[in-house]
């Protein structure tokens, strides 16, 4: 594995105040109004991909919530279906019809959270989108959200954002955040920091946008198709060099279905840290 670059001085943030001192992989900190909301008129191809599964009840409110004037700077909503033929569809004739940015993208069997964020993605370089923005299908990460996180990559300042629940550790509290993933999510996290050298509040947030130079450096197809796809995209990206805003969101745990199983993903974690100590994650530039 190559040695991990010098870190840098602390650098100014749009509001005057200052973001953490950039860590290996020139990581950006922000405060909650750190970066002002999108401009009107900008001028960036915006994508959005939303993984649906089993969340035909839940997906209208979520684009629902998008900010009205974002919904008209949009180039596309990407929804994969990953359910296959034997699931209900997320998506139905009259939501086409109410948002027709939409582009649905069918898996033909249940491939997993990562492999729908990959169809994605894919679909977001080949329509020529400059920014990709992933928000899950089941509400939990709020897209009012969006047009802050968007903002450094429309600005160019950032290549990647990470939307963290854990730069607040009490608001993630306050949002309905289990106690135990509220420790295994610290623990974790730590341990992650130590191992890879890096310095992100958190490897385990959904909430996750790309630049196109992101989604372009990043070699996504070669990693998993499991939930730690987020994780390793952080991990490879930052140790490419990519300039990540690691930014606050708010915390919201309501009565969605999770598929997540905590004590298995805990020791997957486990896995992938094993698995970057022995350079699964050293992919040859292209």
């Amino acid at each position: 594995m190559s040695e991990n670059k010098k870190a840098g001085q602390a650098s100014r943030l749009p509001d005057g105040g200052e973001a953490a001192a950039p860590t290996p992989q020139n990581a950006i900190a922000g405060k909650r109004d750190a970066y002002p909301a999108l401009p009107a008129g900008a001028v960036k191809k915006i994508a959005i991909v939303i993984p649906a599964y089993k969340a035909a009840q839940t997906l209208p409110g979520v684009l629902a919530r998008i900010p009205a004037g974002l919904h008209g700077q949009l180039y596309k909503i990407y929804v994969v279906e990953d359910g296959g033929e034997k699931v209900p569809r997320s998506t139905t004739p009259e939501l086409l019809q109410r948002y027709p940015k939409i582009e649905v993208l069918y898996h033909e069997h249940n491939r997993g959270y990562g492999a729908a964020q990959k169809t994605g993605y894919r679909a977001v370089l080949d329509g020529g989108a400059d920014i990709a923005a992933m928000i899950h299908a089941d509400g939990q990460y709020a897209p009012e959200e969006l047009p802050r996180l968007l903002a450094p990559l429309v600005a160019g300042t950032a290549d990647m954002v990470l939307g963290s629940r854990m730069r607040d550790w009490r608001s993630a509290l306050r949002g309905g955040m289990p106690k135990y993933k509220f420790v295994a999510n610290i623990c974790l996290t730590r341990l992650e920091n130590l191992a890879y050298g890096l310095r992100f509040s958190e490897y385990h947030s959904g909430y996750m946008l790309y630049s196109r130079k992101a989604l372009e450096t990043v070699p996504f197809e070669k990693l998993s198709d499991t939930f730690h796809f987020d994780g390793e995209m952080l991990l490879v990206g930052a140790k490419r060099g990519l300039r990540v805003a690691d930014l606050p969101i708010p915390t919201h745990y309501g009565d969605e279905e999770s598929h997540l199983k905590p004590i298995q993903y805990g020791f997957e974690v486990l896995g992938v840290i094993r698995d970057y100590w022995r350079g699964k994650y050293d992919f040859p530039n292209d």
